[in-house]
């Protein structure tokens, strides 16, 4: 495959409609009206805050890629300035070109106008190529974000929680666990 020649520049509201197509695995499920809408929303407030940057990336005058720059602390603990590279996306037709390359190299260049020492990035965790890219370019997974709906997580949360009335079923078990304990510990003594 050859290398494509790749031309960056800042998103702008007209690039809407491709970007919702190359970010659609990571934006909100919702019908398509909402999902540009949301698009849109993002690209204007990115344009006017100067810590955020949405980056597409052409070739031959067509969008193929994208990345959603911030800078912003790598944690709301560790309050070190980072560049957050979200959903750097390249078009399947475009992928192995050098694009995603470009693109991670604009966060940097980002990073570098702020003064930023760290750029950190996230692939879903089921893109085995995303997740090979970054760490191709050096980039070590420092964390996991797990995530769970609300009511799945409440639902293991109400049902992990023990019973704390006396004579329950949990404090039943305790006791039988420990008079076996006990048992085997007195059948050891006596041998």
């Amino acid at each position: 495959m050859t290398r494509a020649t790749v031309m960056l520049r800042t998103a702008v509201v007209e690039d809407a409609a491709v970007l919702r197509e190359l970010w659609a695995d990571v934006l909100r499920s919702a019908p398509l009206p909402d999902q540009l809408s949301d698009v849109v929303g993002i690209i204007e407030t990115a344009a006017s805050d100067p810590d955020a940057r949405v980056v597409v990336a052409e070739v031959d005058g067509h969008v193929v890629g994208a990345v959603h720059l911030r800078c912003a602390p790598i944690t709301a603990l560790n309050l070190d300035q980072m560049v957050h590279a979200f959903a750097p996306h390249v078009l399947p037709d475009h992928q192995r070109r050098g694009v995603g390359a470009a693109l991670m190299d604009s966060a940097v260049t980002f990073a570098e106008e702020r003064g930023t020492a760290y750029v950190g990035s996230a692939a879903l965790a089921s893109s085995r190529d995303a997740n090979r890219f970054l760490a191709r370019l050096a980039m070590a997974p420092r964390a996991v974000l797990r995530v769970a709906h609300t009511h799945a997580l409440r639902q293991r949360l109400s049902a992990s929680r023990p019973s704390r009335g006396v004579g329950s079923s949990s404090s039943r078990h305790i006791d039988k666990v420990l008079a076996a304990r006990r048992g085997r510990r007195g059948s050891r003594i006596d041998s």
